[in-house]
């Protein structure tokens, strides 16, 4: 259940807050900005790149890797693959888990490892696979670390991360997996990378526009702001009892899906299905007509309203990254919506860039995912 009345009394919100999840997205636009003053400082900008790799590879632990696949695979148009290596292991622990490069992988591909934890031992040795194989590498990884260490002997370049003061906050029992803000930390230096060899576009000046565009959103969906002018705190009142089923319209839309479903289970401890349109329209429709669509088990006239919540019902969430065009599945989303009496937020984000765009879907959908973690009630 949802407290909703806690999402407009920001000293309740504050109070609930112990891991520091409102600072830490607020100040995204923040972040960016460190996080590309130290890519600058590693000598990003100077490095001088034959072309493009053959195919960029991914690895990291945590959901910070996906993310940065997903988000550069969304923003480089198909410029160059971008493959996420996917780690085995008995626990998602630091020693636990292992990274195997691609048979395939040699001289002419890319690796990227954001690595938010610097004593992972596997990504060392990944690492070593990659030197004997003649594989760049680049890391964006605290400084001074283990991974760090064995960058720079693989004679890669090592990225140092991006931090803040309350970061520290995360590194205790009970903390989610990953403070909001982290991905742009890992995000932006690889995002100059990418620019540098001609992945995509994203110079100094698309950066700080992206930064500015995250402090927008951020005193948009500010706890002092109310719900009905906050983006935030509106979809997290949608999304109150109910199951969100994340339709998403376009490559940047589908990684901002993505990233809102894990959010909202690392963070908010909410289930959450993503599907892309049009295929959302045939794998989720049996969903709509189901034990979990609007017209379904209506409410009993004996269920406790005080002890016992009400029945969970689906709703739809619609995330563009453009108004609809002609061949857009939207309408055909939202007849289907209306046909079985389930309810709809959209989201849409204004005119810029792909990555301001990126930008402003994540920050409201992160902001989101921290209200609905902290009215949250038992």
């Amino acid at each position: 259940m949802l407290d909703e009345s806690l999402l407009d009394t920001p000293d309740a919100l504050a109070g609930a807050d112990r891991f520091g999840l409102l600072r830490g997205v607020a100040e995204s636009g923040a972040r960016v900005r460190t996080a590309a003053r130290g890519a600058a400082e590693s000598g990003i900008h100077e490095l001088t790149p034959d072309g493009r790799p053959r195919t960029v590879l991914v690895a990291g632990p945590g959901p910070a890797a996906a993310g940065v696949a997903d988000l550069l695979r969304a923003l480089g148009g198909g410029s160059c693959p971008v493959t996420l290596i996917p780690p085995t292991g008995v626990a998602p622990l630091p020693g636990a888990l292992r990274w195997a490069l691609p048979g395939w992988a040699g001289p002419l591909d890319l690796l990227l490892l954001p690595g938010p934890d610097a004593a992972d031992p596997g990504l060392a040795e990944l690492v070593e696979q990659a030197y004997r194989r003649g594989c760049a590498v680049v890391a964006v990884t605290p400084a001074g670390g283990p991974l760090a260490e064995a960058v720079v002997q693989a004679r890669g370049l090592a990225v140092p991360l991006a931090t803040t003061p309350y970061d520290a906050e995360f590194d205790v029992e009970g903390a989610p997996p990953a403070a909001p803000g982290t991905l742009w930390s890992v995000l932006i230096p690889l995002l100059s990378l990418a620019d540098r060899i001609g992945l995509l576009s994203a110079p100094p000046e698309a950066l700080s526009k992206l930064a500015d565009r995250l402090d927008q959103i951020a005193e948009r969906c500010g706890p002092a702001i109310p719900t009905y002018t906050n983006p935030g705190k509106t979809l997290a009142a949608d999304l109150a009892d109910a199951l969100p089923l994340l339709w998403t319209e376009g490559t940047i839309a589908g990684a901002v899906g993505r990233h809102f479903a894990t959010e909202l289970a690392g963070l908010a401890g909410r289930p959450a299905l993503v599907a892309e349109l049009p295929e959302a329209l045939a794998t989720h429709r049996t969903l709509l007509a189901g034990a979990l669509a609007a017209g379904a088990d209506p409410d009993d006239f004996f269920r406790d309203r005080v002890e016992q919540p009400p029945a969970m019902h689906a709703r739809v969430v619609l995330l563009r990254e453009e108004e609809p065009g002609p061949l857009s599945a939207a309408r055909a989303a939202q007849a289907l919506a209306e046909e079985r009496d389930t309810a709809v937020s959209e989201l849409e984000p204004d005119t810029g860039s792909d990555l301001e765009k990126a930008a402003e879907l994540l920050a409201i959908v992160d902001f989101a995912a921290v209200y609905l973690a902290l009215a949250g009630t038992e």
